[in-house]
């Protein structure tokens, strides 16, 4: 029904009324009404006499003018002017009724009412016509659309037994007690998934019990004899196709029963969902690796901590102190150690993706030349290095001198695979992707380290790239090659993949994203000359919460002839505000990881009482460039630091804007 009354309170008092009777459509206006009726088919339509533009005898008066509305019967709603001579005006501009306001309920919905029923008994008249109408066409098609009928069904036949035959899913019955297990049907796709045919299954009975996967078979046959009980089951295994792989099915199954409840027979399906699995295993490779990133991170921190103050205190004693020669050795071997120490610390953080990185586009050319050079006394006599650069090979955006320390990384271990010698190849060719959940989409350099070496163990081959975990033997090897690598290709923007199979050697192959057009070789700063030659003496403010850094930095400082105020953290720093002791101090080095203050916030806290006061941040953290925050004109310094580089840090911080 269409409602049209310029007061919105009338049509929702009507619209209350009559909204079960039939389907309510509201218009404010003549206009909105004839709009309504370009649109939609209606029963009856209650129209408002005066409204403000154009009123209800125009409005009806186009109704009635139009072929597709003019038998619509309309009812007058009016308030006023219950004369004689406006009731026949309303009449001839085809009315059927007049309903004065205030409107009884009762009238107009049973006035409504008539019309409704009368528009679904034509609607449904029309309809009977049209249904036997159709059934006339019907007996007259019947033989021509039988035959169509028949060719459609049997190509629909066909159609879904290719559908089912590429899924990767088995539909079967089987009895509700079978032992052992054998389906009375399979659907035609069953050699397709597992490799067997059906009659091999139905000869050999125990097969399919036999190729469960040993660590499964007694979960499965368990949950098989569960199902005596009528119950419906899902159970998940592995199983031995015939081509020898395993692979990942989802079995579930119901119990049919006939009309009386008796059970009849299992109906199942027997789905692969061995790409499902492989992708999950993948989501979770990825968050533990990221995990262990997050912790190695935070290892390589305390440890740079740690080496600072060792190496600083071994500078100290080489300073400072008279020492025999054997003492001396003793000296320089505690160095190296601590040194060593250091490069272990440096891949944690390239597993962890938290080193610096210089990338820029490297030659191809070169980078082979300088890799065969490095290793041409590393790998001996009886493994040769074989290089294979495709023709228009694309160069690699990457820092040049960790692809040269991750390729040696994965020419020694291809070594080790091959004690009694063989051939190391480095394939490098071009590849595009779409992209996928490891990799973004775009254009790749692809670097692929492969031997002739023993392999690995497929069950290995998810961890190799942890850091400390090593196939090799005690003594061997750090379990930190593969997982610089790891880190150094994900923190470049690329992956790695590892193939491996055993006797027939490890192929890692290293993909890393083509050098953008605009892409040049990063020029390496260097310290300014004029910076260590810049020796004036200052007094310094030393904000460290470790211990035993802040003691050593506090000697090399004064070595360099500073004077020198330690605080442990930000809050001995206010207490040295408030007490006014900070007079003469000009300058000022604060580690930036302290308790409840960073080192960013003392500085700022400071430059507030002394206005551009030079600075450096010292860290542990490698990656420097992600300190957030860092107040204007400060250096920032990685730990741990020689006092030639603590020299050249002040130099640049005073030299900064």
């Amino acid at each position: 029904m269409l409602i049209v009354d310029d007061d919105e309170r009338n049509l929702l008092a009507i619209r209350t009324v009559l909204e079960d009777v039939a389907d309510v459509v509201l218009a404010k206006s003549g206009e909105e009404a004839l709009r309504h009726l370009l649109k939609g088919e209606f029963a009856v339509i209650l129209l408002d006499v005066y409204m403000p533009g154009m009123d209800g005898y125009e409005t009806a008066q186009i109704i009635r003018a139009r072929e597709q509305t003019k038998r619509i019967p309309i009812i007058f709603l009016s308030a006023v002017n219950k004369e004689t001579e406006h009731l026949i005006r309303g009449y001839s501009m085809g009315a059927v009724d007049y309903v004065f306001k205030p409107v009884e309920p009762v009238v107009l919905r049973s006035k409504a009412a008539v019309f409704v029923d009368l528009y679904m008994m034509t609607r449904e008249v029309r309809r009977k016509a049209r249904q036997e109408q159709e059934l006339l066409d019907a007996n007259l098609r019947a033989n021509a659309e039988r035959l169509r009928a028949e060719q459609e069904l049997r190509l629909a036949e066909q159609r879904q037994a290719a559908i089912i035959q590429s899924l990767p899913i088995i539909l079967y019955l089987e009895e509700q007690d079978a032992v052992p297990r054998i389906p009375k049907f399979v659907s035609g796709n069953f050699k397709a998934v597992t490799g067997f045919d059906f009659e091999e299954v139905v000869a050999t009975p125990t097969l399919w019990v036999e190729r469960l996967h040993p660590d499964d078979r007694e979960r499965v046959t368990a949950a098989l004899r569960a199902r005596r009980d009528g119950r419906a089951y899902a159970v998940e295994y592995r199983w031995q196709c015939a081509d020898g792989t395993y692979k990942h099915f989802l079995d579930q199954a119901v119990l049919l029963r006939d009309a009386d409840g008796r059970p009849l027979e299992y109906a199942g399906t027997l789905l692969d969902v061995t790409e499902r699995k492989n992708l999950e295993s993948q989501l979770l490779h990825v968050r533990k690796m990221d995990a262990l990133g997050q912790l190695t991170g935070g290892i390589a921190h305390d440890f740079n901590n740690l080496l600072a103050a060792v190496l600083g205190g071994l500078g100290l004693i080489e300073r400072r102190v008279t020492l025999a020669d054997d003492q001396r050795k003793v000296l320089e071997m505690t160095r190296h150690a601590a040194q060593q120490g250091t490069e272990l610390v440096s891949r944690l953080l390239a597993f962890a993706r938290k080193q610096k990185l210089a990338p820029a586009r490297v030659d191809m050319d070169s980078l082979a030349s300088t890799v065969s050079e490095l290793l041409a006394h590393t790998l001996g006599g009886l493994v040769t290095l074989e290089w294979e650069l495709g023709e228009g090979l694309w160069s690699p955006y990457a820092d040049e001198t960790q692809l040269e320390l991750a390729l040696m990384n994965l020419a020694i271990n291809a070594r080790d695979a091959m004690p009694e010698g063989g051939k190391i190849r480095i394939a490098c060719r071009n590849a595009s992707l779409a992209g996928d959940g490891d990799t973004v989409a775009g254009d790749y350099v692809v670097l692929a380290v492969s031997d002739t070496g023993c392999g690995i163990a497929p069950e290995m081959l998810e961890r190799v790239t942890e850091p400390f975990f090593t196939t090799k033997a005690v003594g061997k090897g750090t379990g930190l090659g593969l997982s610089m690598v790891y880190g150094f290709a994900q923190q470049s923007g690329g992956t790695t993949r590892i193939e491996s199979r055993l006797d027939h050697g490890t192929t890692v192959e290293l993909w890393l994203p083509r050098a953008p057009e605009a892409a040049r070789r990063a020029a390496v700063s260097h310290p300014v000359d004029g910076f260590a030659t810049r020796s004036q003496s200052r007094h310094i403010l030393l904000v460290d919460d470790h211990e035993g850094v802040r003691a050593t930095t506090a000697a090399m400082l004064e070595d360099l002839g500073h004077r020198v105020t330690t605080a442990a953290d930000g809050g001995q720093v206010s207490e040295l505000i408030d007490a006014d002791g900070l007079p003469t101090v000009d300058f000022i080095i604060s580690d930036y990881a302290m308790p409840l203050v960073s080192g960013s916030e003392v500085i700022r806290k400071l430059r507030q009482v002394k206005p551009g006061l030079p600075g450096i941040i010292i860290s542990g953290y490698a990656d420097t460039a992600a300190i957030s925050g860092a107040p204007e004109g400060v250096v920032v310094v990685a730990k741990p630091f020689t006092v030639t580089q603590l020299r050249d840090a002040i130099a640049a911080a005073l030299a900064a804007p």
